[in-house]
């Protein structure tokens, strides 16, 4: 698969730019699930700032997050968390006491997106499609779900990201195990029908859809999961997606309506599935998505003529106060 973190030392922020983002400290690592994720997401932008000759350095934000803005030595983060503590509005809302200016989405839509189950209430309230859905809270609730959402189902801790303790599950038998799995990772559990079909997953910039991603795992792989995002190089994706311009148009639209739905800004990302009847079906929002090597927004920026460097300079930039 093709870098395309490649650096273009051609692309430099503005000496006034420069001066006005000030010394910006990366956030990564953390305490979540996925730090390894979030330091190889910290590494790349913290790298691409600095070649675009912004002030950037890295900071590996583990324990007490108050401690990170007690005495800050920066103007400005650059949150590249993900998951807990990070992603879920906590660091957010921190950040906002603080005063200090931080890339992305706000409290409330980080706290909502994070939360899986809740942001499908939203979807749902809003007309939006998404799969029928429960949330599961006992093993006494198993087979009322398969009779209700047939098979087969997913099953995922509401509260985690890049598909971490997902399964897919075919039977009551399954279920029970899934959910005590997902509920041993998190105290609220989702379960919801499996869209058989096509995945694809749109990045928003600056309220804009870039083109979609068309997502194929190998066949070792059931889904997408956190293996065939991170780890495998036998993950196809497909820019152009494959879909006809006016399908894609309809998938795109839907991930901006989504996005804005939950009250998210600046960049983003949501995933999405299509049935063998040709209709899109909202999985998730995702407020600060992977910037690694084998990460979708910075391929689908790539797609749209945007490098590396420039895509993280322009999520920093929206920090700025407008005018």
């Amino acid at each position: 698969m093709t870098d395309l973190h490649t650096h273009t030392p051609d692309y430099q922020a503005s000496p006034e730019l420069v001066k006005a983002l000030g010394r910006v400290a990366v956030f990564m690592g953390g305490d979540s699930a996925e730090r390894d994720v979030s330091l190889k997401s910290g590494r790349a932008v913290l790298s691409a700032l600095q070649s675009a000759g912004v002030d950037a350095f890295g900071m590996d934000v583990r324990g007490c997050l108050l401690r990170t803005v007690e005495a800050p030595e920066f103007d400005r983060v650059f949150i590249a968390l993900h998951g807990r503590g990070g992603e879920d509005g906590i660091l957010q809302a921190i950040l906002e006491q603080a005063g200090i200016p931080y890339t992305g989405s706000r409290v409330l839509a980080s706290s909502l997106a994070m939360d899986k189950l809740r942001t499908k209430y939203v979807f749902k309230g809003c007309g939006l499609p998404t799969p029928d859905f429960r949330a599961m809270t006992s093993v006494a609730e198993a087979d009322e779900i398969v009779a209700s959402l047939g098979t087969p189902l997913s099953v995922k801790p509401a509260h985690e990201g890049s598909s971490i303790g997902i399964r897919k599950v075919w039977s009551v038998d399954e279920l029970v195990e899934a959910w005590q799995v997902a509920a041993g990772m998190d105290d609220l559990v989702l379960v919801e029908q499996w869209i058989e079909g096509p995945e694809f997953t749109v990045s928003l910039l600056q309220d804009r859809a870039l083109p979609a991603i068309g997502l194929s795992a190998s066949t070792e792989h059931t889904f997408y999961d956190y293996e065939a995002k991170y780890l495998t190089d036998d993950t196809s994706y497909r820019i152009p997606c494959g879909l006809p311009p006016e399908d894609e148009l309809r998938l795109q639209q839907l991930a901006l309506d989504a996005f804005r739905v939950v009250g998210c800004r600046t960049w983003g990302r949501v995933d999405i599935m299509q049935d063998a009847a040709g209709d899109f079906w909202l999985l998730e929002v995702n407020t600060v998505p992977g910037m690694t090597d084998h990460s979708l927004v910075p391929m689908a920026a790539h797609a749209a003529g945007i490098g590396f460097e420039e895509l993280v300079v322009r999520i920093l930039k929206d920090t700025l106060p407008e005018g």
